[in-house]
């Protein structure tokens, strides 16, 4: 063998170590490498090269969330009943040297983590309270599973309840616990629709009183309007009356004076009121003491009439 082929052999040699040695770690994974049987790095994404017969790949670790579904788990609750649930769990590996030398078969170890959490949280509850706080459950076996798994390098990002499973004589029960419970709430909605109907006919009848006795004040009212009015004209018609009497009278008395009339007129006039007055039904009439005169003067002159006649 010449220089030319040992040279090629060597060459094709290292080639070989090149190829076998080099290694691309894809996007969302890591790559645990031991050294010598011990943990030495964690590649991440890109291109690495390994130490031919000393560096090895223990682990390849997926760092993407990942999803766990778990059987039913038989549990029981704090009212001794018997029920089976299944979860799902979904979680992520944040360091990969941990996940690799963390526990052995992760999964599993998850999975027998999740029954016995369940377990715990299910036997503080009641059966009524188990089938309605699915919320609480999830967020409780969430915080719960991500403190167990932290020394594992693994991430609980999230816990679901898929399904909570009764036996049969639990499901015939709650059956006639939901049709009491219907029948109850029927019962008391009926009620209420009555109570509501009686509420609003004593309302009607309460708002037809009050408009009855309203137009019935308003009536009253507007007949003492209608009577006030009434009297109002009629005293107001009295008093023109007098009004126009008295400026009549002062109008006559103007006239007289106007045409010269002197006292003897003027007391002639007054004794002719008089007389109207004396035709009246007055049975009392007082005479003014200043006409006094002028009636006896006018009887003395009659009586000399008489006699000369």
């Amino acid at each position: 063998m010449n220089m030319v082929e040992v040279f090629l052999v060597i060459l094709f040699i290292l080639i070989v170590l090149l190829a076998t040695n080099v290694r691309i770690v894809p996007q969302a994974y890591a790559y645990v490498i031991e050294r010598l049987g011990g943990y030495d790095t964690t590649w991440g994404v890109g291109l690495h090269f390994k130490v031919p017969f000393l560096d090895r790949v223990a682990k390849r670790v997926n760092l993407k969330e990942q999803v766990a579904d778990f059987p039913p788990q038989p549990v029981i609750t704090k009212d001794n009943a018997t029920i089976q649930i299944d979860t799902v769990v979904f979680f992520q590996i944040t360091d990969p040297k941990m996940y690799a030398y963390g526990v052995d078969n992760p999964i599993m170890a998850i999975e027998k983590l999740t029954a016995t959490t369940l377990r715990n949280i299910i036997g503080e509850m009641e059966l009524d309270q188990t089938l309605t706080s699915r919320e609480i459950i999830n967020t409780n076996m969430r915080s719960a599973l991500d403190v167990a798994t932290d020394p594992w390098g693994i991430k609980v990002n999230r816990v679901e309840l898929k399904n909570i499973i009764t036996s049969e004589p639990i499901r015939n029960a709650m059956e006639k616990q939901i049709k009491a419970e219907r029948e109850r709430r029927e019962a008391i909605l009926r009620a209420e629709g009555e109570k509501k109907s009686t509420i609003l006919v004593a309302e009607g009848h309460k708002e037809s009183a009050i408009l009855e006795a309203e137009a019935e004040k308003q009536v009253a009212i507007l007949r003492a309007e209608a009577e006030k009015e009434k009297r109002i004209r009629e005293a107001e018609g009295q008093a023109e009356a007098i009004r126009v009497v008295q400026m009549a009278n002062a109008e006559g008395i103007r006239y007289l004076k106007d045409a010269g009339a002197d006292e003897a007129v003027l007391t002639i006039k007054k004794l002719e009121a008089f007389e109207k007055a004396a035709n009246g039904s007055a049975t009392k009439i007082i005479i003014p003491s200043e006409i006094q005169g002028v009636a006896g003067l006018a009887k003395s002159i009659t009586e000399v009439a008489a006699e000369q006649k």
